[in-house]
């Protein structure tokens, strides 16, 4: 085994481009690495600060948009509710207005009808009256069947064409009668007067308590209407 000897002498020569070694370097260079590291660290830690700033806000912006749309769906709801609560109301007073003029148009109809029933009825009558001279009979006796009085003396008053068909058919049955022929009496009525009482049996008093059963009020002829 060979052993080399590095042991030598230092000319002289060489001995100015020595330079002497200084401990004072080693710790300036630590210390600037440490520095260094520390600047490092900090900006690391200023970084991630910064990152978890930045991560928050956008959490924070994005959970706000969230609460924003809710909010915005949720007052879209309750408007909705409220005006379909709305329309509905006045729905609901729009059927009921509509129910109420069907209700009267109906009443209005239903009255027009009778009451041109009754004009009819009223037309057929007369006639009848005129083409059958012993009308007024069955109206004679259910009026005299209304006297309390049977034995008194009685009179009847009846229109003129009345009283000559009377006395030409029926004198004999109404011979206890004084008959007595009044043209203020229209045709197919009497007034029946005995002992005080009134049996007022004149068509259009006839007329009127017959359409009053109805609920009706209409003239049996125009003398008989309102001034």
């Amino acid at each position: 085994m060979n052993t080399r000897n590095y042991s030598r002498l230092v000319p002289g020569e060489e001995i100015d481009a020595v330079r002497q070694w200084r401990f004072d370097d080693v710790d300036l260079r630590g210390h600037r690495l440490l520095e260094q590291a520390r600047s490092e660290q900090q900006s690391a830690d200023l970084a991630r600060d910064q990152a978890v700033r930045l991560e928050a806000f956008a959490q924070g912006v994005a959970q706000g948009e969230l609460q924003a749309q809710a909010r915005v769906q949720q007052q879209m709801a309750e408007f909705t509710a409220q005006q379909g609560q709305a329309a509905g109301a006045q729905l609901g007073q729009l059927l009921a207005a509509a129910k109420l003029r069907l209700a009267e148009a109906e009443q209005t109809i239903a009255q027009g009808v009778l009451e041109l029933a009754c004009e009819l009825a009223r037309n057929l009558l007369r006639r009848e009256l005129a083409l059958d001279p012993q009308a007024i009979r069955p109206v004679l006796l259910e009026a005299l069947g209304l006297l309390l009085v049977d034995a008194a003396p009685t009179v009847v008053r009846l229109h003129p064409l009345d009283h000559a068909a009377l006395e030409a058919g029926a004198a004999a049955e109404f011979a206890q009668l004084s008959l007595l022929a009044d043209p203020a009496i229209e045709r197919g009525g009497c007034l029946v007067e005995s002992a005080g009482s009134v049996v007022d049996a004149r068509l259009q008093q006839r007329w009127r308590q017959a359409l009053a059963n109805l609920g009706l009020e209409l003239p049996w002829s125009r003398d008989d209407e309102p001034a």
